[in-house]
């Protein structure tokens, strides 16, 4: 009689042992292969918000205009760039520049305040520079894990100060305070997982 050959159970169970393994190291490959993807995915997205950020930054102190405005309530004047304990939040200015092109009837100026909220760096604008009644200020979140941010402003003697308008130009808000600009502020963000991240802006005109 003619004899059929075929796999016995050992060799099935090898085979089948074998494959297992394959699957298992596969899967770990695709695992891995996700789990990276995802990670490279976070970190391309943080870097795109601290650039943001920071591009950002330079287009506001770089249109730095020399424009006051007035109290929302009294006859006074705030300076076009403000920078100092009495202030609230980080900084204010005035900046140029800003684009129009739903071609509505306002100013191209525009007056803009920086606010470190927790963690949170917010940018905060107002849609008109001399409302008598001024309305609650319009906020973005431009930056999170925040860990703080430090503003230094260099003078027309080339002498950096901590703020703004310098103690040198007196406690009186005289047009020459109002109007004044640096012409260059150093931006220190500290970051809770990049550290510290230096940018030297240079004020246009």
């Amino acid at each position: 009689m003619k004899r059929h050959t075929g796999f016995t159970l050992v060799e099935l169970l090898v085979a089948l042992f074998i494959t297992a393994i394959v699957f298992a190291l596969g899967y770990g490959a695709i695992n891995q292969a996700v789990s990276n993807r995802t990670a490279l995915q976070a970190n391309q997205d943080r870097l795109l918000a601290v650039q943001t950020a920071v591009r950002t930054l330079v287009l506001d102190f770089t249109q730095l205009s020399p424009r006051p405005v007035r109290q929302p309530l009294g006859a006074g004047y705030l300076g076009a760039l403000l920078a100092d304990a009495r202030t609230p939040g980080l900084v204010t200015l005035t900046r140029g520049g800003w684009s129009n092109p739903a071609g509505t009837e306002r100013s191209t100026l525009q007056r803009v305040r920086y606010v470190l909220d927790g963690q949170v760096l917010r940018r905060e604008y107002w849609a008109t520079l001399d409302a008598q009644q001024q309305p609650a200020p319009r906020s973005r979140q431009l930056l999170t894990d925040v860990k703080s941010v430090k503003l230094r402003f260099m003078d027309e003697s080339h002498n950096w100060q901590d703020q703004w308008p310098p103690a040198n130009l007196g406690p009186d808000l005289t047009e020459r305070s109002l109007r004044a600009r640096p012409i260059a502020v150093e931006v220190t963000l500290e970051l809770l997982d990049w550290g510290v991240i230096v940018r030297l802006i240079e004020v246009a005109g």
